[in-house]
């Protein structure tokens, strides 16, 4: 995979919730999410994929997370973007994602 190959979408923000843990994610477009399948060679534990990651001015790195069931990835939102960027579950929102 090209080590800079990038994407931007829109996606609404959303929660899960676990037990006493709650996550935020965005949920990678399909078509997006199978490009960088199919470019990704090898993965990460549990399928994950490295990125870096941008929403307005908020830039960080993370990992995106395979979703067996829709074939999509799952970008985590960490709660400190979240605040800087004042967005909440059910917002939509442009993310950029650099792969590599």
């Amino acid at each position: 995979m090209d080590p800079e190959e990038s994407y931007a979408f829109e996606a609404e923000l959303w929660l899960y919730s676990a037990a006493k843990a709650s996550w935020h994610f965005v949920t990678v477009p399909e078509d997006i999410s199978h490009r960088i399948r199919f470019l990704a060679g090898r993965t990460n534990g549990f399928g994950s994929i490295r990125v870096r990651a941008c929403i307005g001015e908020s830039r960080w790195s993370t990992s995106l997370f395979p979703d067996k069931a829709t074939g999509c990835y799952f970008l985590p939102l960490k709660a400190d973007v979240r605040r800087a960027r004042a967005i909440a579950a059910g917002d939509r929102i442009s993310v950029e994602l650099t792969i590599g």
